[in-house]
């Protein structure tokens, strides 16, 4: 009988997360609504839930262990899906449309389908004003905020709700939707759930409880873990030493001599760079948008020797020399096979002076009325290129003069046409300075130039307001343009994770030699393995000082923890790994190995991969104390899961050059084991946490969002690994090793998969 449960367990869990798995590959070809509706939401979902549930539950009560955070660990859960399923049945959820000054009783609901029907409200609420609050200077949109008044048996009350600030009226609460385009009405969530949210948050707040107990439970099996004697035997593992390559390696020396187009003199493009520009929504000195654009260009931050900003000017004061410049940098592709291109083109090779047209221009148009193959990709990506390049040759790109009227700042490029609200002295300026310049670089005046361009800065200091950024901000900003930190990083820590990893394994194999032959040299330290671990240490310490000034940097530059995208979180995740292996390699020497790996992985993905590093200002909808509580968590779960799969890889190769190595492979899963438990720990608090916020900002604590559900996956699939128990295969260290490597898939599906090829609301890059 137990064996039968033990195996329907089994397969309503592996269902459970094959299901999940299969609907968000499923919405990305038919939609949030379908897999909402015909998945999510389908009764046999529901059912597949609830028999787990009991099945599970019933395995429990008869395997029950002595230890209460195991019991009020599995509780929760069961607490959590029983207010998940009082949401479903009972909760209403609507939405208000709202026009200024006109009062309405009447607004729509939706039931379990997703179908929306007309209702009555138990109150009247009229629209008193919509504001959209932007970034001083820019069209950023800081907050979305509605003010309203509700009316109620002749009782009248003043409301606002704005994004992550939500308004309660008895059980209804009322959530900022969207508004209309003329900013004269809005729409406004409601959502009703007074018996399922407090079920369900009592289900977290256990949930939290059991997790953060499962750690220090004297009868868990993770302080079990902790008097493992075979533990403490597990750091024999040493590394090797490095010495790290001069800095002026990494970048590739270059020549000015084979730029045949002009530039100024590296002085007067660095005085030009140091001016503010209006750039993706953002105050910013000029030097940013250099070193994207010659990035966006040419793959690199600088071009023949040439820093960003010379060429950035270079193509506003010679743009006709520059346009036969071979800076186009084209990746492998079928365009590039089938016109038979070279790595690097200039811009006029895509127009034909004979035939006077744009020669992919055809291929953009076919690419916009929907053909999306490889070529007419590529051909899109050239053409954004050119597009770039035409928009700062017209002067669009050029937003560095501002002009304050009544505390409100606009950012004009000299091309521009000029509002009557600028005074004709400031008109003439903006007008003209630019041509000013360009005679002064022709003729080579350069002392000149710098002139003019400190009459802009001045211009710019007095006209700004208060969208300049800080002293501060700005010296932080140009530091950070300075170093390629993730460039440098990740090239110190792979290649001192790869040369360590291979000593770790020659060295592990060695001592499993000389304890099979009772050698007294066997567990026995030499003076150069102890220096080498030291200086390995050393490198590691100074590698997570430049990772953590960077991360200051950014956090100064933007005012907001730099976890709101992809590449920042990558730098996180980098940045934990190097901590904790820094910590934890005091007394288990192998995690000096593991942190330069992966977090040299993490370095290497934010480097190569379509992650832009870019900081901008951060979502309304993010600008929440919670974002920060819910990446960061998630964030330390996941950098933590990446150990044991190093530990993994070691055990496999060490088994495989040594088959007596059961020793090394055993300490190897009791390390792996240190780290699950609180890995999975942080995953779960951090899932829940971006649920409590979720349902904070939208009402809606769990919306089968693919990253929501592939992190659900992963939480579950490692969930597995901690009940050797039911699992006894998991005993054996090999098939240990092997599940935490297969495990690790899910992380890449969570945060890769989800971002760039699900998408959904969480995915970012």
């Amino acid at each position: 009988m137990q064996t039968k449960t033990k195996k329907i367990l089994f397969a309503l869990y592996a269902l459970v997360i094959v299901c999940m798995g299969a609907a968000t590959i499923v919405e990305k070809y038919q939609g949030s609504d379908f897999v909402g509706s015909h998945i999510y939401g389908a009764w046999w979902f529901t059912l597949l839930w609830a028999l787990l549930a009991a099945t599970a539950t019933l395995y429990y009560i008869k395997h029950r262990t002595r230890s209460w955070t195991g019991t009020a660990l599995h509780l929760s859960f069961v607490i959590i899906l029983v207010g998940a399923f009082i949401t479903h049945i009972s909760a209403e959820r609507g939405t208000i449309h709202l026009r200024q000054g006109l009062p309405t009783d009447r607004y729509t609901v939706y039931d379990r389908d997703m179908n929306t029907h007309p209702a009555t409200l138990p109150f009247s609420i009229r629209l008193d004003r919509f504001d959209v609050q932007y970034h001083a200077g820019t069209d950023a949109a800081q907050d979305y905020v509605s003010h309203f008044t509700l009316t109620d048996n002749g009782q009248t009350t003043h409301g606002k709700v704005s994004m992550n600030n939500i308004f309660s009226y008895g059980p209804m609460r009322i959530y900022q939707a969207s508004y209309d385009t003329d900013g004269l009405g809005a729409t406004l969530s409601t959502n009703s759930d007074p018996i399922g949210i407090p079920v369900t948050y009592a289900g977290y707040a256990l949930l939290f409880v059991s997790l953060i107990g499962m750690l220090f439970d004297p009868r868990g099996a993770y302080r079990g873990l902790l008097r493992s004697q075979l533990l403490k035997k597990s750091a024999l593992i040493v590394t090797l030493l490095f010495t790290l390559m001069p800095a002026s390696t990494i970048l590739a020396a270059s020549t000015t001599d084979n730029v045949k187009a002009h530039y100024l003199p590296v002085s007067t493009a660095e005085k030009l760079g140091h001016l503010n520009i209006l750039y993706n929504s953002r105050i910013c000195p000029v030097q940013t948008v250099a070193i994207d654009f010659t990035k966006k260009l040419y793959g690199a931050r600088s071009y023949k020797g040439l820093t960003a900003e010379q060429v950035f000017t270079g193509w506003i004061f010679w743009g006709e020399e520059w346009m036969d410049e071979p800076i186009l940098k084209l990746k492998d592709g079928e365009m590039k096979q089938t016109l038979q291109l070279p790595d690097y083109v200039s811009a006029n090779n895509f127009f034909n002076n004979d035939m006077g047209g744009y020669t992919i221009g055809p291929y953009i148009k076919e690419y916009y009325e929907g053909n999306h193959d490889k070529f007419h990709t590529q051909a899109a990506s050239v053409d954004d290129k050119i597009q770039l390049l035409m928009d700062l040759r017209r002067g669009l790109l050029l937003k560095i003069f501002p002009n304050t009227v009544k505390a409100n700042t606009t950012w004009y490029a000299p091309t521009e046409s000029l509002p009557k609200t600028i005074n004709a002295e400031h008109q003439r300026f903006i007008q003209t300075i630019f041509t000013l310049l360009y005679d002064e670089a022709e003729a080579e005046n350069y002392k000149q130039m710098d002139e003019m361009i400190d009459k802009i800065q001045k211009y710019q200091t007095l006209n700004a307001g208060t969208s300049l950024p800080t002293a501060k901000q700005t010296e932080a900003e140009r530091t950070y343009n300075s170093i390629p930190f993730a460039t440098i990083l990740f090239m110190v820590c792979l290649t001192m994770g790869v040369l360590t990893f291979f000593y770790t394994i020659v060295r592990l194999c060695r001592e499993c030699r000389l304890e099979q032959n009772h050698d007294t040299r066997a567990g026995q330290r030499s003076p150069i393995d102890t220096l080498v671990t030291a200086s390995s240490r050393v490198i590691m310490l100074v590698s997570l000082a430049a990772l953590t000034y960077c991360q200051y940097l950014r956090w100064t530059i933007s005012g907001t923890l730099p976890m709101s995208n992809g590449y920042e979180t990558m730098l996180f995740v980098a940045w934990i790994v190097q901590v904790v292996a820094l910590v934890f390699s005091l007394r288990f020497r192998i995690l000096l190995t593991c942190g330069f790996l992966m977090s040299g992985f993490f370095l290497l993905v934010s480097h190569i991969s379509q992650m832009d590093p870019q900081i901008t200002h951060i979502m309304p909808v993010l600008n929440s104390p919670l974002l920060s509580i819910h990446v960061s968590i998630i964030m330390i779960g996941f950098a933590l899961l990446s150990l044991p799969l190093i530990n993994g890889i070691t055990a496999i190769i060490v088994r495989m050059v040594n088959r007596n190595a059961s020793t090394v492979t055993l300490a190897l899963q009791q390390l792996s084991l240190l780290f699950l438990y609180p890995a999975m720990a942080a995953l779960g608090i951090g899932i829940f946490v971006g649920a409590i916020w979720a349902n904070v900002s939208w009402g809606e604590y769990w919306g089968w969002d693919p990253k929501e559900v592939w992190a659900l996956i992963t939480f579950m699939i490692y969930a597995v690994s901690l009940h050797p128990k039911t699992l006894p295969a998991l005993r054996r260290p090999m098939v240990f090793h092997v599940f935490m490597i297969v495990a690790f898939l899910t992380i890449i599906m969570t945060y890769f998969g989800v971002n760039y090829v699900l998408g959904g609301m969480h995915s970012y890059a």
